[in-house]
């Protein structure tokens, strides 16, 4: 009888907590959704008033952001994946952008985007929308194909002779030495760090960080406890992701799927003559991962994948929409899910948040020496510093969100047509990304092998344990199968 009401006041205790999370993450929310308007008028006086220019923003509509960020041209805004011409000096593209970077549904938003629009932007919005159209023709967009009538070679060459880059860095944005070195090189590649055999070798490994991240995250944990073996036998690279680290982070960029991984393809596979390796990511730099896994099917030796981000889509769900909910659940509890979701919802807000501690990055560094913070290592926070908001929030938005619809073709290519070896780690206590995606990729990936670590977290399931996972690496890489066919 104890036992049955103990276990009803639990059971009536939890559903109490659930609900005062519910209204109190109501309450916050609208507040937050009303602070984020105000933050939006607010950016606009700023960026006018210090460079002459409004930095668009997606609160009143896509079209006005994307065309607005230099050199890219909204030629669709259906479904759940805008299409986007990216223009350069050498050739156009076409870019899936996802629809979570303007549709995120809020009461607060709806009401001023309503009115806004009402009062100017639509009228802008759609008179822009026919000159475009009537300089462009018809534009069709099916699959990944793109047709364009004969008027948009010169139209475009218009657009790309009389295009105003924006300033590097914004007002917004640090600009130390660190974070503007990138603009002294001409190449544009990705920072990499290396290790390893010097020359040609059999087999090289690539290593992918996360969101908010950098290389150190592996140069200071794998690197100094690779074996002597492994260090003469193989050649190490971690990049710094496009807008990460100390790589480029262009303002004009949308930093989408493609963007990263061609800048990987560039900045590694073909700057090195990469001809078999093995690939390491964690978190989101996992997607990145399997989507060149699937580009390099007979040079990819093994995938080794840390806290993947995958969650399946049901039938009949939007997957940008499902997926953002899933990550970002505007619950003010657990804490992680706070902080994710002001980086997912709120695009004004979250460029407070890089305001103040990115442009000032210097500044906390020097008081965490000054403090003597042992308990968070400084090569982390230097990643969680070290990027501008235009490339969180994109990245976000278009990694994590936008290849929610593409992940399932990826995992399925990697399961029926490749013989790379998969292994999968997750934190048993990862409050970010649940231990149930690394099994939702298992379950696409049969051969795939998952091991949860005990008692550890997002960061802790490397960060404190380098010497057993550096071991089991290196396990993982002398066990893979051969390949049999490499890429020329």
């Amino acid at each position: 009888m104890a036992a049955a009401a103990l276990a009803r006041t639990r059971s009536a205790l939890t559903a109490f907590s659930v609900i005062i999370n519910d209204v109190v993450s109501f309450l916050v929310f609208s507040f937050l959704d009303l602070l984020d308007l105000i933050l939006c008028y607010a950016y606009r006086i700023a960026d006018y008033m210090i460079e002459s220019e409004w930095k668009p923003c997606y609160c009143t509509s896509a079209l006005e952001a994307i065309n607005g960020s230099g050199g890219n041209i909204l030629v669709s805004e259906r479904g759940e994946l805008a299409k986007v011409v990216r223009l350069s000096s050498s050739r156009l593209q076409l870019e899936d952008v996802s629809d979570t970077l303007y549709s995120r549904p809020s009461l607060v938003a709806d009401v001023s985007q309503s009115t806004v629009k009402r009062l100017a932007s639509r009228s802008s919005s759609r008179s822009y929308s026919v000159r475009q159209q009537k300089r462009f023709g018809t534009a069709r967009t099916s699959g990944s194909g793109f047709r364009l009538n004969s008027n948009i070679v010169e139209m475009l060459k218009d657009r790309i002779v009389g295009m105003k880059p924006h300033p590097i860095p914004r007002w917004s944005d640090c600009n130390c030495k660190c974070c503007t070195s990138w603009t002294d090189s001409r190449s544009k590649s990705l920072f990499v760090r290396s290790k390893g055999a010097k020359g040609y070798t059999k087999e090289d490994v690539l290593f992918i960080h996360g969101f908010i991240s950098s290389s150190t995250f592996w140069s200071e944990t794998v690197y100094p406890n690779l074996s002597e073996s492994a260090k003469s036998s193989r050649r190490f690279f971690a990049v710094d992701l496009l807008g990460f680290g100390r790589s480029p982070r262009p303002t004009d960029s949308l930093y989408t799927l493609r963007e990263h991984v061609e800048m990987i393809e560039k900045s590694v596979v073909e700057a090195h003559k990469v001809k078999s390796f093995h690939i390491v990511a964690h978190s989101l730099g996992c997607i990145l991962a399997v989507a060149l896994a699937v580009r390099h099917p007979q040079s990819v030796k093994s995938l080794t994948l840390l806290a993947p981000p995958y969650y399946p889509v049901p039938e009949g769900e939007q997957a940008t929409q499902y997926v953002m909910r899933k990550v970002a659940p505007r619950r003010v509890w657990p804490l992680i899910a706070f902080g994710a979701s002001i980086a997912s919802w709120y695009e004004h807000i979250s460029r407070t948040v890089c305001l103040l501690i990115c442009k000032n990055h210097r500044l906390w560094e020097f008081l965490h020496k000054l403090l003597g913070i042992n308990s968070i290592p400084m090569f982390l926070l230097e990643g969680f510093f070290c990027h501008t908001h235009n490339a969180a929030w994109h990245t976000l938005h278009n990694i994590i969100c936008g290849t929610a619809g593409k992940m399932d073709g990826y995992l399925s290519t990697v399961n029926n047509s490749m013989e790379c070896d998969v292994n999968i780690f997750h934190g048993e206590y990862d409050e970010l990304i649940p231990v149930e995606c690394s099994y939702n990729v298992q379950r696409k990936i049969r051969r795939a092998r998952v091991r949860v670590i005990e008692k550890e977290d997002h960061i802790t399931i490397v960060v404190g344990r380098e010497k057993a996972f550096v071991k089991e690496l290196e396990d993982i890489w002398k066990k893979s199968p051969s390949i049999g066919h490499q890429e020329s």
